[in-house]
């Protein structure tokens, strides 16, 4: 069975990054029809959406009178994305205004709807937007968080539009995911390896991606949930709908990780912070010696950031460690989990070429109450949703909600 996906465009300088989006959405076997705004067609025009998508493109409600086209395209709908979401249609979304065909088509929808917004950071940030925002979520709709960067002209900062394939994938995962279960939440993820410098050229660290933790970030904000994503030295594109933090050092990363957790619903502590650094650093490359003995590196031990939360976790919040292992798996891992005092213990078996880098991944979920979640080897989104899973259902059952 085809999936429909009705594409809204939206006037705004990253109406052209909606290209990228439908091209995604095309290759993947989905039909499109895209619904721009008369504002949108200024900035990218009707052939190039129509070339695109390979399917005529609903301009206006008068167009094609006969099949009621205001009805009929959120009626037939498995999915509706508005990319970029201006201020104004975000307003009017949330208000049941319907005066152009992508408004009444919004309207009429019953299926997934997720808005990715794009504008300035002082509209994005105005009193009006964010009740807007709320309401929107509070209805089911996934609001994308925008993200950082450079806007029109000299601009930088919050509200531009997420990349397109990130985009893609948290409208992806609103298909497969159902309701948006997360929605009011706010998530704490780590995620990557921690740099533990020796000297100004040379680290201390580990093979870790990032890739878990990020997929992770995703699927949370697919879900609707407010994503802090705390990042350790990771290559990736930022996940659609999370607020990035960049770290470094273990030391960096303990600092962030205990300033976001404050308030937070869910702490998931999927980096891999090195547990050792150097007693000391060399303000100057270490150069080998004339007699080709190595040098003698002295290590201290780092902190235990998943224990520090454990101690002082707040009541109702729910702690997700991880546990890479490459012996005694099961057996390290529920140590681990007693001495964290977390309510989760995600379990692999790591090596070279062995979940590091790669795309999927084979984990034992370990609960504090009991209960083990063995999966196979899954994509590593999969794994996500399925520790989500785990976590929400603690949650509900310490808020005493269905």
């Amino acid at each position: 069975m085809v999936t429909e996906v009705v594409l809204g465009v939206c006037g705004g300088i990253a109406a052209y990054k909606a290209c990228e989006l439908l091209r995604l959405f095309t290759e993947s076997g989905y039909r499109v029809r895209v619904v721009p705004t008369a504002a949108a067609l200024r900035f990218v025009g009707e052939p190039t959406w129509a070339a695109l998508s390979g399917r005529p493109v609903s301009t206006d409600v008068w167009s094609d009178a006969h099949d009621v086209p205001h009805v009929r395209l959120g009626r037939h709908a498995d999915l509706v994305v508005v990319a970029p979401a201006t201020a104004d249609v975000l307003a009017k979304a949330a208000h049941g205004i319907a005066d152009d065909l992508l408004t009444n088509t919004l309207l009429t929808a019953t299926c997934p709807v997720v808005f990715a917004p794009a504008m300035h950071t002082e509209m994005w940030e105005n009193a009006a937007t964010r009740d807007n925002v709320a309401l929107l979520r509070s209805r089911g709709c996934r609001v994308i968080e925008p993200a950082v960067g450079r806007l029109t002209g000299a601009d930088t900062g919050k509200g531009r539009l997420p990349d397109p394939a990130e985009i893609f994938e948290i409208a992806r995962r609103a298909l497969r995911a159902g309701p948006a279960d997360l929605t009011g939440r706010h998530v704490v993820v780590t995620a990557g390896g921690t740099r533990e410098p020796l000297d100004p050229v040379r680290f201390l660290g580990n093979r870790s991606s990032g890739k878990q933790g990020y997929a992770l970030a995703r699927t949370a904000a697919a879900r609707g949930a407010r994503v802090t994503l705390i990042a350790a030295n990771v290559t990736l594109a930022d996940p659609a709908g999370a607020e990035v933090v960049r770290v470094g050092t273990t030391e960096e990363l303990r600092r962030a990780v205990l300033a976001a957790a404050d308030g937070a619903d869910a702490v998931v502590m999927a980096a891999a912070p090195a547990d050792f650094r150097p007693a000391s650093t060399a303000s100057q490359k270490i150069k080998k010696s004339e007699d080709g003995v190595a040098p003698t590196i002295a290590l201290v031990v780092n902190p235990d950031i998943a224990g520090e939360l454990g101690a002082a976790k707040p009541a109702g919040q729910v702690l997700v460690a991880f546990a890479a292992e490459t012996v005694d798996a099961l057996d390290n891992a529920r140590r681990k989990l007693t001495r964290k005092r977390a309510d989760l213990m995600v379990v692999n078996e790591v090596g070279v070429d062995r979940v590091f880098g790669a795309d999927a991944n084979t984990v034992t979920i370990l609960g504090a109450d009991g209960t083990m979640t063995v999966l196979d080897e899954l994509p590593k989104d999969d794994v996500a949703d399925a520790i989500w899973d785990a976590v929400r259902s603690r949650l509900t059952e310490r808020a005493g909600t269905p």
